[in-house]
């Protein structure tokens, strides 16, 4: 099995994805976008997974390979019938590029919160044997607007009603964030924009107040994730 990540910043990357792929033998192929790199052939992939990035879905002007992307996942889940998961930034891609709308939320979610999962989640197969109640990072601005045809929200917050969706069968989309690291807060940090929106949703001090969060509930989220992404690979076996 081989998955291909799609990348938009070298720091969001799949996390402790990473090593649930290495454990159950999946190799995988990363293209960082941002850095100019073309998306291959989707022939010897298994699944095409999207992660976060700092843009936004509408800011083609600036990312142009944003156009090629979204063209790339209508490829996959239409053309193809593949997987595919996206996360944050890809969660908000997987909704346009099948005739869905983005648009900026009044108040960002930025921080340690928490996902309710739908009635129709329930029955779908990636939120097997997860709580009713999701412990996650959100760290985002704008949210899915409206939904593409024949979508299924399966987890929501008071904030944001699109925390999670799935359109067909395989390919879903997650608003947040259950992936982290020991080193995600740090990492994501160093970005400026991302600094600046986590203390003006949080304070002064932000970054080190939830980096020490995050590292008391990491056991939390790697299991949530470990779970979450074995369903994954689980829907495609």
């Amino acid at each position: 099995m081989k998955f291909l990540v799609l990348q938009h910043i070298a720091v969001e990357h799949p996390g402790s994805w990473r090593d649930v792929m290495r454990d159950h033998g999946i190799a995988w192929d990363m293209v960082e976008l941002d850095a100019g790199e073309a998306i291959p052939a989707l022939d010897e992939y298994d699944a095409l997974i999207s992660m976060g990035g700092p843009m936004d879905v509408f800011d083609v002007a600036e990312n142009p390979w944003l156009v090629t992307e979204k063209s790339a996942i209508r490829e996959a889940v239409q053309g193809r019938g593949m997987a595919f998961l996206g996360a944050c930034l890809g969660h908000q891609l997987l909704a346009e590029a099948l005739g869905g709308t983005v648009a900026r939320m009044a108040l960002p979610e930025v921080g340690l919160m928490a996902v309710s999962r739908t009635a129709a989640s329930k029955t779908d197969p990636l939120f097997d044997g997860l709580d009713d109640t999701l412990a996650c990072l959100q760290w985002h601005g704008c949210e899915i607007a409206t939904l593409p045809a024949g979508c299924d929200v399966l987890a929501s917050s008071s904030a944001c009603r699109t925390q999670a969706i799935r359109v067909g069968q395989h390919a879903y989309g997650l608003q947040f964030h259950v992936e982290m690291t020991a080193q995600t807060v740090a990492e994501w940090a160093g970005i400026p924009a991302y600094e600046q929106s986590l203390e003006a949703a949080l304070g002064l001090g932000a970054v080190a107040r939830l980096d020490a969060d995050i590292a008391a509930n990491l056991s939390t989220f790697n299991a949530t994730a470990r779970r979450l992404f074995e369903n994954f690979i689980g829907l495609i076996r």
